[in-house]
């Protein structure tokens, strides 16, 4: 799986790339909002597996080790108390997968894991996150896989934070090509957490999480 990394507010993993702040990219694939805890600090020498996760931000999924699973709801759970984290943060972030291919190459996929900041909150002078550009080619009825996307680095935030931006309707030939990238293996793969089974995606990923507070 080629995974992108968002460190230091650049994007890495793509090869014979370095310091890259904007991709430009057409989404083929969106998971839906998924929880993940951390019991340990982070640290970028090791890969740690999550302590405790949820594919519906719900509750725990079937697959954490029950020693492991800090509550039977997330709603209830500890981890979710606003401060439990950094700051006022909580320690169990929301997290969402999205699978794309660069414009100037339409057949390989990469999987973009976003922080909380690069899914939620409202447009501003035209910079979005990830629901709110939803929301906007929702309006205009263009899904992502009709057109190139810019996923660019807020840079006043102190730490990594993406918005999305459209530039450009896709070719009749890119389309196809891209298409035919939505179904492939490594798109399924790619919008599918590790320690987490694959959802049913015949609902929206964008669809509202229920028991939670979000703030823009």
């Amino acid at each position: 799986m080629n995974r992108i990394s968002i460190r230091e507010k650049t994007f890495r993993g793509i090869p014979d790339s370095h310091g890259l702040t904007k991709l430009s990219v057409v989404i083929v694939g969106v998971a839906f909002v998924s929880r993940i805890y951390y019991q340990d600090a982070y640290s970028s020498e090791t890969v740690a597996k999550p302590t405790c996760w949820s594919g519906d931000t719900e509750v725990p999924s079937l697959d954490v080790p029950e020693d492991q699973r800090q509550s039977g709801r997330c709603i209830d759970c500890t981890q979710n108390i606003r401060g439990s984290g950094r700051g006022t943060g909580r320690a169990c972030r929301f997290v969402q997968r999205i699978a794309f291919v660069l414009e100037d190459d339409l057949e390989t996929v990469y999987q973009l894991q976003l922080p909380p900041t690069s899914i939620f909150g409202d447009a501003v002078q035209g910079d979005m996150p990830l629901r709110a550009y939803a929301r906007y080619l929702e309006a205009r009825e263009t899904p992502f896989v009709a057109l190139v996307t810019n996923i660019y680095f807020d840079t006043g935030s102190s730490t990594p934070k993406l918005f999305f931006r459209p530039v450009r309707p896709l070719e009749e030939q890119e389309l196809e090509t891209v298409k035919r990238m939505m179904e492939h293996e490594d798109t399924t793969k790619a919008l599918t957490l590790n320690v987490v089974p694959v959802e049913d995606i015949s609902e929206s990923p964008f669809a509202v999480t229920d028991g939670f507070t979000i703030d823009n």
